[in-house]
C-alpha cells in the first residue's frame, strides 16, 4: 500500500511539474510576467521541497514484516539454467498459522533452487516459506529452516486450497506506473495551455479532449484431467549432440513434458540421443513421480561411473531408466537404473531419486533386479 501511494504522490508532482513548466513557456510568448513568475516559483518550491528530505539523516527503515508458515507444492516445473541454481516456477498452498486469522490460499511465485535441492520438493509435498500478510502474493521458500520448521515440515499435512483462493499482485505494472506519470506531466501542462488558448491560437478553434480509456481484459483458465495413458518420445538431432550434454536433460524432459501436457509420468528411458516418457494417468501417486523432480544435471556422472568401474572396457552403449520405487512404500521418490552394454556384456547401477549409488552389478556378477 505504500508503494502505491508514493507512485500517486509521484503522479500529482508530475502533474504540477507540468504545469509549473508550461506556465513558464506560457508567460514568456505571451509576456505576462505573473504567469511566468507563477510557473518559476512553483518550479522553485518543487525544488525545494524535493531537497530538504534528502539532506535528512534517513533513519532506520523498517524491514517489511514477514510471516513463517507450512505450505503444500501442488505443482512445480524447472527450465534448465546455465548455474547451479535452477528457475522453479511453483504454485503453492500457503496455510498460515491459526492466530494470524487468515485462511489457507493458492499462489505462484518463482525462485531459484540450487539443482543438489530441487529432488527436496516435490509435488505433494511440505515446504517451509515466508510470506507477507499485507502482501500475500510475496511468498519465498525457505530453503535452510530451523530444525523445529523441519520436524513441522516432515509431520505437517496440508489440504490443496481451491483454485479460486490464488492471489496475484493487484498492482499494476512498473511501465504502467511509468505511462501515468507521463499522463500525468502532459496533462498539467495541457492544463495551462488551455486556460490561455485564447490568447495562444488566434484561431480560436477548440479541440475537444478526448482522453483514451484504459481497456481491461481478464482471462481464465480451466483445466479437466481425463485418464489416459501416454508414450511420447523425441530424439535430438545432430550427429555429435548428445544428452549427456550439461542442461539437455532437463530441456528434452520439459519439452517432453509440454507435448504430452503431463507432468506425472511412470517411466522415463534415456539414451544417448533419444529420451522417452510413459505415463498413466490412472495410476495412483505412489506409481508415478513428477517428470521435473529428477537431477539431471547429475546423471551424466552416473553414466561416467557405470562406464568406467563395473567392468565394461568398451562400453558401446548405455541407458538410463527411472521408474517409481516398488518396494520401500510411497514418498521415498523412483529408482535410476544405468546400463552399460560392451563386448564383456551388460552392467548395471542403481541410483535413488537424489542419485546417490545404492547399488552395483558389474559384469559377470548376479544381482538382483528391481
Amino acid at each position: 500500500m505504500s508503494g502505491i501511494l508514493a507512485r500517486l504522490r509521484l503522479s500529482f508532482v508530475s502533474g504540477v511539474t507540468g504545469a509549473a513548466v508550461a506556465a513558464l513557456v506560457v508567460g514568456v510568448i505571451l509576456e505576462r510576467v505573473p504567469v511566468f513568475l507563477t510557473g518559476g516559483g512553483v518550479l522553485v518550491l518543487l525544488v525545494l521541497i524535493g531537497f530538504v528530505p534528502g539532506r535528512r539523516l534517513p533513519g532506520a527503515v523498517e524491514p517489511p514484516a514477514t510471516r513463517t508458515a507450512l505450505a503444500r507444492i501442488e505443482d512445480l516445473r524447472a527450465t534448465s539454467g546455465e548455474s547451479a541454481d535452477v528457475p522453479v516456477t511453483f504454485r503453492l498452498t500457503v496455510a498460515p498459522e491459526p492466530e494470524d486469522g487468515r485462511p489457507a490460499y493458492r499462489v505462484k511465485i518463482d525462485q531459484h533452487i540450487n539443482l543438489v535441492d530441487i529432488p527436496a520438493y516435490r509435488p505433494r509435498g511440505i515446504a517451509v516459506v515466508e510470506y507477507r500478510p499485507d502482501e500475500p502474493w510475496e511468498v519465498r521458500i525457505v530453503t535452510r529452516p530451523t530444525p523445529e520448521w523441519s520436524r513441522r515440515a516432515e509431520e505437517a499435512e496440508i489440504d490443496s486450497a481451491p483454485e479460486s483462493t490464488l492471489v496475484e499482485n493487484p498492482g499494476p505494472s512498473e511501465g504502467a506506473w511509468c505511462l501515468l506519470v507521463l499522463v500525468a506531466f502532459l496533462a498539467g501542462a495541457a492544463l495551462v495551455v488551455v486556460l490561455f488558448r485564447g490568447e495562444l491560437f488566434t484561431s480560436g478553434d477548440e479541440a475537444a479532449p478526448s482522453p483514451e480509456q484504459p481497456s481491461v481484459t481478464s482471462s481464465a483458465s480451466a483445466s479437466v484431467s481425463v485418464s489416459r495413458r501416454f508414450t511420447t518420445s523425441t530424439t535430438v538431432p545432430g550427429p555429435s549432440s548428445s544428452l549427456l550434454v550439461l542442461g539437455r536433460m532437463r530441456e528434452t524432459a520439459t519439452e517432453l513434458a509440454h507435448r504430452a501436457d503431463a507432468s506425472d509420468v511412470t517411466a522415463i528411458s534415456i539414451q544417448e540421443r533419444r529420451m522417452e516418457i510413459r505415463g498413466d494417468s490412472a495410476r495412483p501417486p505412489g506409481e508415478t513421480f513428477h517428470i521435473q523432480m529428477l537431477p539431471y544435471e547429475l546423471f551424466p556422472a552416473l553414466v561416467r561411473e557405470a562406464r568406467t568401474t563395473l567392468g565394461v572396457r568398451a562400453p558401446q552403449s548405455w541407458r538410463i531408466d527411472v521408474t517409481p520405487d516398488p518396494g520401500t512404500g510411497p514418498g521415498t521418490g523412483p529408482r535410476v537404473r544405468v546400463t552399460v552394454t560392451g563386448e564383456e556384456g551388460t552392467a548395471h547401477l542403481d541410483a535413488d531419486a537424489t542419485a546417490r549409488i545404492v547399488d552395483r552389478r558389474p559384469v559377470g556378477e548376479g544381482g538382483r533386479g528391481r
